[in-house]
């Protein structure tokens, strides 16, 4: 069995139609104690750093995605549940729950600490030009460092939905499973043992991100079998 976590972050609904969609039975609840005895976790929403976290102390999830991820049970991280799994946002300068070490940056702050000395630099200082924020649309994802088991299935740079002004920059590159390019190196997809988050929005990505939804579900991937 799935839980999704609902902590008033963004559009779930989403999540629970590519659940439906591909036959995985789920729960949602705002409650920890109801998601207790699932096999793994969606930690899915949108919008801001700062909000988002109030509402996981408010509701007691902050404790219990910690101890989720500390007792090694599948957790998968959606937009701003990607984010937040992180130690720090420049997002409303928002200290976070601190799962994988890195940050959480705004595009400007990466695009303006690139010098462009070399030709490539150079090069992409002229397509961020025309580059907007939000990075809001498709984009193709490569798979790099091998790639994850959540993948199985989807070609290399198969294209995802993205909806995002920050960008996650792990401590560990290797930690990178999957990149986008967007005026820098956009981390896409990132794994750490059990915890697997996603700056895409899988549910609504196709058929590719409802592969990832499959293999997340699936028994011996995801967790045990329902």
């Amino acid at each position: 069995m799935t839980g999704i976590i609902d902590y008033n972050a963004g559009n779930i609904r989403s999540v629970e139609h590519a659940l439906e969609f591909i036959g995985a039975p789920y729960i949602l609840s705002s409650k920890p104690a109801d998601l207790e005895g699932v096999d793994r976790i969606i930690f899915p929403g949108d919008g801001d750093a700062a909000y988002a976290m109030e509402q996981l102390h408010q509701t007691g999830f902050d404790t219990f995605i910690r101890d989720w991820a500390a007792a090694g049970k599948p957790l998968a991280g959606i937009c701003i549940g990607a984010q937040i799994v992180f130690g720090y946002s420049e997002e409303g300068c928002t200290d976070c729950l601190g799962l994988i070490p890195g940050t959480i940056r705004h595009f400007s702050s990466l695009w303006e600490e690139r010098q462009p000395d070399e030709e490539e630099h150079k090069e992409r200082a002229m397509l961020r030009n025309g580059l907007k924020v939000p990075h809001m649309g498709w984009n193709d994802v490569c798979f790099c460092n091998g790639g994850t088991a959540l993948c199985a299935g989807i070609a290399d740079r198969s294209d995802f939905y993205f909806v995002h002004s920050y960008v996650m920059q792990p401590e560990d590159p290797s930690l990178i499973k999957g990149y986008a390019d967007y005026g820098t190196m956009v981390p896409a997809i990132i794994e750490k043992d059990n915890i697997t988050v996603f700056q895409f929005h899988p549910e609504k990505s196709g058929k590719a991100g409802l592969q990832i939804l499959r293999n997340f579900t699936a028994a011996g991937i995801g967790g045990a079998s329902c």
